[in-house]
């Protein structure tokens, strides 16, 4: 009897330390991610053999303890950020039937224009209006996925009226297309992956997205710019087009931390793609925009968006247990939904076209009342 006992009390208090191990693992993440600033990156330092190990060690700190950081000298030049935020402003300047005649709901591309507190993020509508663009594909074939219906080709505003705005966005989509490639490599080797490691998710299939978006600072809906969310691609790159604050991002305290302009440079998110991809060790963090004070007029934004192939699954990456490691503080909890819940969809684009329809509504309504209404049970 005193042998059981003995026993029994051995096991409660192994069963205590565990406990008490997995609490301070996780307070310890928390901690980790409790950042107060956004970090800079040069990335002018992964081009020299000498520069490069100290901007992937500082790359790792950002990925994962951040999930959010500036990246500045990416090679694009100067000249054409400000071509397209000076494009991209004139866009929203067009008669109200020229961009309507580019609806988003004209198409089951979700690709278009979308008007003024027509997009939902954490229940409520976005004071925002905003024209969407992805890297070019041809119309899907009839046996293609239902979610290859997002692989279609762009709607484009009337060059008429815009003659420099397709081939500047054009040139503008290749060149990010080519940065977020060779960013997504360094990435890799920052958390000990071969440079190579995304490359079987580079395929036909997958899809970049540009929005070109417009904040305005006043209306019913003024306040939230957009709610807060976690971006669902793999990577986002966001150029602030005009000199406002607003851009917030999140840390595990629950605190929102400032990341205003700073000209030359993009924002880095990490997206819920990645973090599925590499079993939670790049973790896409929490962000939101704020809408401009009354007066100081209307805040523009170009994020884009790094895709992976749509037929990618979940489990199709291998992360080595030295690289499963990195992740911190165990499960993490917030919020914002999580879009790529393993076991719930087979492919990146299941989830991906079901998000787009919760996002999007009156597209869903018109294309996809199956999945809208699936949306609304949930």
């Amino acid at each position: 009897m005193a042998t059981f006992l003995i026993l029994a009390l051995l096991a409660l208090l192994v069963q205590a330390r565990t406990a008490e191990w997995a609490t301070a693992n996780v307070v310890a993440g928390v901690r980790a991610m409790a950042f107060s600033k956004i970090p800079v990156l040069d990335l002018s330092l992964a081009r020299d053999e000498r520069s490069k190990p100290a901007l992937l060690k500082d790359l790792r700190d950002a990925v994962l303890h951040v999930g959010f950081f500036y990246i500045t000298n990416t090679g694009i030049e100067q000249k054409l950020f400000d071509q397209v935020c000076e494009e991209g402003i004139r866009f929203f300047d067009l008669p109200e039937a020229e961009k309507l005649a580019i609806e988003m709901k004209n198409a089951n591309s979700f690709l278009g224009y979308s008007r003024l507190g027509n997009e939902i993020t954490a229940s409520q509508a976005d004071w925002r209006e905003q024209y969407d663009l992805s890297t070019p594909h041809p119309v899907p074939t009839a046996e293609a996925p239902r979610y290859h219906c997002l692989l279609a080709p762009n709607q484009w505003p009337s060059p008429k009226l815009l003659p420099e705005f397709r081939p500047l966005f054009e040139t503008y989509l290749a060149q990010m297309s080519a940065l977020s490639t060779s960013f997504t490599s360094l990435l890799a080797e920052s958390i000990g992956l071969p440079a190579n490691a995304f490359d079987p998710f580079f395929d036909k299939s997958q899809q970049h997205k540009l929005k070109i978006v417009k904040y305005p600072d006043s209306g019913p809906g003024a306040g939230q710019g957009v709610g807060p969310h976690k971006d669902s691609m793999l990577t986002s790159y966001l150029l602030q087009a005009t000199p406002h604050r607003g851009l917030q991002a999140q840390n595990l305290a629950g605190g929102w931390i400032d990341c205003p302009p700073l000209r030359g440079s993009l924002v880095v998110a990490l997206g819920q793609g990645l973090e599925a991809l590499t079993s939670g060790v790049c973790r896409a963090t929490t962000h939101r925009v704020i809408s401009p004070p009354a007066g100081q007029g209307a805040r523009y934004s170009l994020p884009f968006f790094q895709g992976v192939s749509y037929d990618a699954k979940f489990e199709a990456m291998d992360v080595p247990e030295s690289v499963r490691k990195l992740k911190q503080g165990g499960e993490r909890r917030d919020d914002v939904e999580f879009t790529f819940v393993k076991g719930r969809w087979n492919h990146l684009g299941e989830a991906t076209l079901m998000n787009r329809v919760r996002s999007h509504p009156d597209v869903g309504a018109r294309w996809f009342p199956d999945l809208l209404a699936q949306v609304k049970a949930a």
